[in-house]
């Protein structure tokens, strides 16, 4: 069976972290730790939680996730609404099954409903484009409360899902978000 094709078969749930069993959260924050090799730190949690998160069960094991948190980005001083994605993470042995696609689907589709532009920071350029991501090529910036402060290794790392209010944006223009515990971007 063809991978993209198993990927929109397969149904991602969804919920809000404030509706998810501990039990759940626990299996999140496992799956963290070993879709991450060990690297994904008490920030990187922090920075997962308090949205809205898409998960993919099997056999009562969380497989694949995604959240999407809320934040506010700046793209030549013009706020926007930003649904930011944390936490992409499918178990080792289970990837190249369409867990991710599914995930990634399903949370792309709820910014596009809840948001004005998405945005999450990444490496991975080509598993993100297949879902209308772009990649940033303008410099990034963090807005702290003495300024801004460019943040020149996130540059080139940062990707972002226009439509609507946002369909138009220079991909090129400065883009800021607000300073946060642990990676800002």
């Amino acid at each position: 069976m063809d991978k993209g094709i198993a990927a929109f078969r397969i149904a991602a749930h969804s919920a809000p972290t404030r509706e998810m069993p501990a039990r759940l959260l626990t299996d999140l924050r496992g799956l963290m730790l070993e879709g991450f090799d060990g690297d994904f730190s008490d920030d990187d949690w922090e920075h997962t939680i308090g949205g809205w998160h898409f998960f993919v069960e099997d056999r009562g094991s969380v497989v694949s996730h995604a959240s999407v948190v809320p934040r506010m980005l700046e793209v030549d001083s013009r706020p926007f609404r930003a649904g930011y994605v944390e936490g992409v993470a499918t178990r080792p042995a289970r990837r190249k099954e369409g867990f991710a696609s599914a995930v990634m689907t399903a949370a792309s589709a709820h910014i596009r409903s809840h948001y004005e532009i998405g945005a999450l920071g990444t490496d991975l350029f080509s598993f993100y484009e297949r879902f209308g991501w772009e990649r940033w090529i303008g410099s990034t910036y963090v807005r702290r409360t003495n300024g801004l402060f460019h943040s020149e290794e996130d540059d080139g790392y940062v990707m972002v899902l226009r439509f609507g209010a946002s369909a138009n944006l220079d991909l090129a223009a400065p883009i800021s978000c607000e300073e946060r515990s642990g990676d800002d971007w």
